[in-house]
């Protein structure tokens, strides 16, 4: 079923994004009937101010954090089983600070956030969920010892706050999600490692013969980014390409005119572009001694600096 598929998706995506900041456990087995955790989350205190790179996901991530994210609707049935977990959990360290004898420290009980891409009024009334003043819309807090947030995808503003968790709901919203995530700059810290994430979602849904519409769209959707992703590899690939010839030839008229050169000139002839590597070419022709290429080598260096 793509179900699963889309599971193993949700914890590799909440893994790769969430262990720059901590520790990460997916899946986590907790005991009694042996229920498993999707992903269980510690953070590393001295990390989390960058945190504020996940906007929403990161606020949840700054205390220990239970993830459960749910490609279907959960059920009643699934969110009260995700709660049995954290109670189970919560369990399990008291029993070792009781041996102890020491006390729970606040910061070390998790809290429990259930991503479902929808929820109805029934199931988020029935659980007693509630909005609060200063979290998005779409995050529904249960009473306050049960630490528990249900979190209606579907409901969140489209912001950039918001992104990263909108990349787990579906149809729509997640489309929309992924449009968001392409335009960010090629330099984002997360956005290339999400991409391949979702390239690899794509691929294992192409295995499966019967999808849904939403799959498809879904695999319509990334179709394009992943053929742009390719280009502008194979592109990077082919300037790599023609700054090592360039490097080659350099190289070896210099070794032919002035003998083999020190491999401080060498280094600083392989940290030139392309660009500069032409003009260098052309230079050459006029170098007496290996020290006009110093000066020349010196004289790009000042450019940049300036």
């Amino acid at each position: 079923m793509t179900r699963f598929i889309h599971d193993q998706f949700s914890k590799d995506y909440l893994e790769e994004l969430l262990k720059p900041f901590g520790q990460v456990q997916a899946p986590s087995r907790v005991a009694a009937k042996v229920r498993e955790i999707d992903v269980l989350f510690s953070p590393i205190l001295t990390q989390t101010a960058n945190l504020e790179t996940l906007g929403l996901l990161g606020k949840m991530a700054t205390t220990s954090a239970i993830f459960e994210p749910f490609r279907n609707p959960a059920s009643i049935d699934e969110i009260g089983d995700c709660v049995l977990k954290l109670l189970e959990v919560k369990s399990s360290i008291q029993r070792e600070v009781n041996r102890n004898k020491t006390k729970i420290p606040d910061r070390d009980i998790p809290h429990l956030w259930i991503l479902t891409p929808t929820a109805s009024k029934n199931i988020i009334s029935g659980f007693g969920g509630q909005l609060k003043s200063d979290w998005e819309t779409g995050v529904y807090f249960l009473a306050k010892y049960f630490r528990t947030a249900i979190v209606a995808i579907h409901q969140l503003p489209p912001t950039s706050d918001t992104l990263w968790v909108r990349i787990l709901g579906r149809g729509k919203v997640q489309r929309q999600a992924i449009d968001e995530l392409a335009a960010l700059p090629l330099n984002h810290p997360f956005r290339q490692v999400t991409l391949e994430l979702l390239y690899n979602l794509q691929n294992n849904l192409r295995i499966n013969q019967n999808i849904e519409t939403d799959d498809r769209e879904l695999m319509m959707r990334l179709a394009p980014l992943y053929q742009q992703d390719r280009e502008l590899a194979r592109q990077e690939g082919i300037q790599q390409g023609v700054q090592q010839g360039e490097q080659q030839l350099i190289l070896r008229l210099l070794n032919r005119r002035f003998g083999e050169i020190e491999s401080s000139l060498i280094q600083q002839i392989q940290g030139l572009s392309v660009a500069k590597l032409e003009n260098l070419a052309e230079a050459l022709l006029d170098f007496a001694t290996v020290t006009d290429l110093e000066i020349w080598l010196n004289q790009q260096q000042e450019i940049e600096n300036h």
